[in-house]
């Protein structure tokens, strides 16, 4: 008789050591192109687990502080030796667990590449500033310091990715980390750690602790031991976060939800406009803060354009993504599915016109999946819901507008801030929209998406608080600013009193 193989049983990461979770309960990490498959078992972590983890990295602060940062980084690089000899395994792991495409998460895992070697080059660069004093024999200087403990919440779309950007900046600095990554993905954070330990981490320094948002992430952001917060997902949660943080006042990174647009002018260059807005909106199935869920066509060529819109999305095959066939992916699980179907259902409602796509693929090879068809909105107010609120889906709104001016009007109506994007030959409209949209940030003949990891990363409005991932900017959050002054005059020296006589 034939035997069924156990699943693979993964544990949490604390002080150094890979330990059970302590409420004896398991979350299940299923493929989401086919829910069949059961990639492993990961802890439903308790508020126990999370006091030990959290003990176990404020012990460590202790040493690690006080390491060098140049040896931090050497540990960094070390990480990102490991990560390229595996990218090709880590991908096909991500892709199983997340279900975007291959050359996707090849890009997910390559961007945590990118950011810990980036990062490893500020173990030597952390610069401060040194100014002449306004007193003789005094000396002026202002140094970078870590903070402590470091809760780091993680969302699913990028799970290597967007870990790596709160890991690496955190650890040069000095600081320790509890990561809570996302329960549908956590197999590519046990991944990132399992490298970062391989490369020589001391105990204690990096923990990670799996489980729900209630369950883990809500002790962990409360905890009176975790000094700053870094958030990535909704701005639902985002706001709870914030004011969880508020009564202690902790410092608080939020990286929130997006509504992000595509502006078209009669001037562009449409092949490429009509390409970048079919990655833009169903690159990662839609899943992506920075996705273009929206596209604004000026009327002269808006007919053209959204007919060869709905014709290549209709055209675009949707499958597992480890399929080399595939262009688009599943959603995450069911409940993301729904919230897309029932978009759906509120734009059809509201009275725009539904050119392809809108339906739930569940037959034949989709039966075991979370699939959705690659779905295009034409004629859509920018005052309706689905062209107000965040998606997280294959949905795009297409909106036809007259002048610029009214463009930027649409594309600067919503809560959101996070990114936009504008198609033009036109030098002068391209400089106006740099400066003009409302977003943090702002692309010219590219699609919404592909941020690179040395410029700031982060958003406006209801996307973010003032914050910003990856550059130098990771930087100012994972740390707190020292100014120190050096007195050789051998006699008191009164400033803003004595420099005035």
């Amino acid at each position: 008789m034939a035997t069924v193989a156990s699943p693979k049983v993964y544990k949490n990461y604390i002080n150094g050591e890979w330990v059970e979770g302590s409420g004896g309960k398991a979350i299940e990490d299923r493929n989401p192109a086919n829910r069949d498959e059961l990639v492993g078992m990961f802890p439903s972590s308790t508020e126990a687990d999370v006091n030990l983890a959290v003990d176990a990295a404020k012990e460590a602060f202790k040493s690690w502080r006080l390491v060098p940062a140049p040896k931090r980084a050497e540990i960094l690089y070390r990480t990102a030796e490991i990560l390229v000899s595996r990218k090709e395994d880590y991908a096909r792991d991500m892709t199983r667990e997340m279900g975007k495409v291959l050359a996707e998460t090849r890009g997910d895992v390559q961007e945590a590449i990118d950011m810990t070697y980036l990062m490893a080059g500020e173990g030597r660069r952390q610069f401060g500033q040194t100014t002449p004093s306004e007193l003789p024999n005094k000396f002026a200087m202002a140094v970078r310091s870590p903070i402590g403990v470091a809760a780091l919440v993680t969302p699913w779309n990028f799970p290597m990715a967007i870990p790596s950007w709160k890991i690496a900046p955190a650890l040069v600095m000095g600081n320790t980390v509890v990561l809570k990554p996302a329960e549908d993905t956590p197999y590519s954070s046990y991944n990132f750690v399992q490298v970062l330990a391989e490369a020589g981490l001391p105990r204690g320094v990096v923990n990670i602790v799996n489980g729900t948002g209630p369950d883990a992430g809500a002790p962990l952001v409360h905890h009176r031991d975790t000094q700053l917060v870094s958030f990535t997902g909704s701005t639902e949660v985002g706001r709870i976060i914030s004011e969880a943080c508020a009564p202690t006042f902790k410092k608080c990174h939020l990286e929130m939800g997006g509504k992000n647009i595509i502006i078209v002018m009669d001037d562009a260059n449409l092949d490429l406009a009509l390409d970048g807005v079919l990655w833009g909106a169903f690159g990662t199935s839609g899943q992506r803060c920075t996705a273009a869920s929206r596209v604004a066509v000026q009327k002269k060529v808006y007919r053209e354009f959204t007919a060869r819109l709905a014709e290549r999305a209709k055209a675009l095959r949707v499958g597992d993504g480890l399929d080399p066939e595939t262009d688009m992916g599943p959603t995450i699980n069911e409940q993301q599915l729904q919230t897309v179907i029932k978009y759906v259902e509120i734009g059809k409602n509201e009275g725009a016109k539904l050119t392809t796509g809108g339906h739930r693929l569940d037959s034949g090879a989709y039966s075991r999946g979370w699939f959705h068809e690659p779905t295009v909105f034409v004629d859509v107010d920018p005052n309706m819901r689905i062209a107000q609120e965040e998606i997280f889906g294959p949905v795009v709104s297409a909106i036809p507008f007259d002048t610029f001016e009214q463009a930027l009007e649409i594309a600067n109506g919503v809560v959101y801030g996070l990114s936009s994007s504008l198609y033009t030959r036109n030098v002068n409209n391209a400089f106006r929209a740099l400066r003009d949209l409302e977003t943090g940030i702002v692309y010219i003949n590219a699609p919404t998406i592909g941020a690179e990891t040395h410029l700031p990363f982060g958003g406006i409005k209801n996307t973010g608080n003032g914050h910003r991932e990856s550059g130098l900017a990771a930087l100012d959050f994972y740390s707190e600013w020292k100014s120190l002054y050096i007195d050789y005059s051998d006699k008191l020296q009164r400033a803003q009193i004595d420099n005035a006589e």
